[in-house]
């Protein structure tokens, strides 16, 4: 009796599956979850860059206004526009000779005020709440022992909060003075 071989061409479409099945796997197992890491891993680190910049600029808008403000387009605009952010984002301290901006660079360059509304990831508005303090007050005559008055007084802006859609982070409380301008991954 004599030995058949089977065709050649079955063996070299077994070796093309196995390879193509191997790469699948690779790229599966291996590339994919790599790519999906580094991703987050940007995204993260550039929304959190973001979310410092604004920040900085409530503070400063605090320190020119004496409150803060939850509109994103009016930071846009002070950043760009303001006379004293001009001369803290140029400045140098007098005594380390380093620069007085305190804005962070993004992790693809330069601070672009612009950057600040919108996150890195899927591109949605940041969320920038501030509070508001309601307190009553109420003026009794002692004489005739009635109310003469109730006096309201509301106070906005004494705390902000900022937060990532994308669940990245949070800056500030509206509730909580002890976690003014504190971030939430510090």
């Amino acid at each position: 009796m004599t030995k058949r071989s089977e065709p050649w061409y079955i063996h070299a479409a077994l070796y093309v599956v196995i390879a193509i099945l191997t790469y699948i796997l690779i790229k599966v197992a291996i590339i994919d979850p790599t790519n999906y890491i580094e991703k987050e891993n940007y995204y993260r680190t550039e929304s959190r860059l973001r979310m410092d910049n604004i920040r900085q600029a409530e503070i400063l808008w605090q320190k020119q206004y004496k409150r803060y403000t939850d509109d994103l387009d009016s930071l846009i605009m002070f950043i760009k526009t303001d006379s004293t952010v001009a001369q803290v984002m140029t400045g140098v301290d007098t005594i380390t000779g380093k620069s007085t901006n305190p804005f962070k660079k993004l992790t693809v360059g330069e601070f672009i005020p612009d950057s600040i509304k919108y996150t890195p990831k899927t591109h949605s508005i940041y969320i920038l709440q501030v509070d508001t303090t309601t307190s009553i007050d109420t003026v009794v005559n002692f004489r005739t022992g009635k109310i003469s008055r109730i006096d309201t007084n509301i106070v906005i802006g004494t705390r902000y909060y900022v937060e990532d859609p994308d669940g990245y982070g949070t800056i500030g409380s509206l509730d909580n003075d002890a976690l003014k301008n504190t971030a939430s991954w510090e």
